[in-house]
């Protein structure tokens, strides 16, 4: 980054297996920018026996928040960062939109679109290949997760203006601390 030029917030979103991490990895390096991907450091805290569950006891929500504040105060600083979140939810880019704008930073939603048996091929070579590296993925969980994965429309993909919080949270802060509840914004 130039000096005197805006951090940029890099949100990576896609589903498992779409690329967001070898992306991520390319951008942290062509950006000078910290990347921060919730599994590498999910699978060093919650040890061996949490595998089996993406989000063991809710933990997996509590490391984000902390991940993101941590994101939040480098954005500060004026150093880009690269959330390898997935961010499967049009709330949680918004919430993190916000969070951007709101120490001076821009974002950018970086969304990598994956078919169905790709995916699942690159979840079973990943398993095979580096087991210590990611979370066991069965076939069965990839349609519902797809059902659930809101795609980012047009408008979100530009940075257009942020929509309002969702009904019942007055500010997107509001909603960010809810929803992930180790952040302290």
């Amino acid at each position: 980054m130039r000096a005197g030029q805006a951090a940029t917030l890099f949100l990576m979103v896609g589903l498992p297996g779409s690329g967001k991490t070898v992306r991520g990895r390319e951008l942290a390096a062509e950006h000078g920018a910290l990347l921060l991907t919730p599994d590498a450091w999910a699978l060093t805290l919650f040890g061996q026996e949490d595998r089996q569950q993406e989000r063991p006891d809710g933990k997996r929500w509590l490391l984000e928040g902390l991940l993101i504040a941590l994101a939040v105060e480098t954005l500060r600083l004026r150093l880009s960062v690269v959330l390898d979140f997935g961010l499967w939810s049009r709330d949680e880019r918004s919430a993190l939109r916000w969070m951007a704008a709101s120490v001076g930073a821009t974002s950018e939603i970086v969304y990598l679109p994956v078919e169905r048996d790709v995916q699942w091929s690159r979840i079973q070579h990943r398993w095979k290949h580096a087991p210590e590296q990611t979370f066991p993925m069965a076939e069965a969980e990839l349609d519902p997760w797809r059902e659930m994965f809101e795609v980012p429309d047009a408008d979100e993909l530009a940075g257009s203006v942020l929509p309002a919080p969702p009904p019942g949270d007055e500010s997107w802060s509001d909603w960010a601390q809810r929803f992930w509840p180790s952040l302290k914004l």
